[in-house]
């Protein structure tokens, strides 16, 4: 199977597993789009400064999966955060932008927010431990904020 097939696939279960659960309205948003590019590239590999097409770093994962959809952004997270219209948690929605950081002048990691369910917050993103595998991986955001980290959201 070749890659397209493979993200088309991908990208299809995941959303019939409601992984990408989104309205049809929702769905057409860019956003949207630029989530169901970086569900996609699942298990592809972490390199720091890699911005793919087969190897991702945090944003360059982001930038990527916004490239792919027709709108340049930056490439670092704090570039892309300082870049993006601010979101509240109680507004953030399929496709927005994960910041973690100490604070909003500190930020270190990016995602692509995928909704909410089992009483968490999803987020794909090309994760660095080893824990889930240096990869691209759909986790908990709440991984990423134990401790002192906070999550801040963006949108473009």
């Amino acid at each position: 199977m070749n890659r397209t097939a493979t993200a088309a696939l991908v990208a299809t279960a995941t959303l019939a597993a409601g992984v990408l659960a989104a309205s049809p309205a929702e769905a057409a948003t860019l956003g949207q789009r630029a989530l169901n590019v970086a569900a996609a590239q699942k298990n592809d590999s972490y390199l720091w400064g890699a911005t793919g097409p087969y190897k991702f770093d945090c944003s360059g994962l982001t930038q990527y999966s916004f490239k792919r959809v027709g709108k340049w952004i930056p490439r670092t997270a704090q570039q892309q955060y300082n870049k993006s219209y601010k979101v509240s948690p109680s507004h953030r929605k399929p496709g927005d932008l994960v910041f973690i950081g100490r604070s909003s002048g500190s930020i270190y990691h990016v995602g692509i927010y995928a909704g909410f369910w089992s009483g968490k917050g999803w987020m794909w993103n090309a994760n660095t431990g080893s824990y889930r595998g240096r990869k691209v991986v759909l986790a908990p955001i709440s991984e990423y904020t134990a401790g002192s980290p906070q999550a801040f959201y963006g949108r473009f």
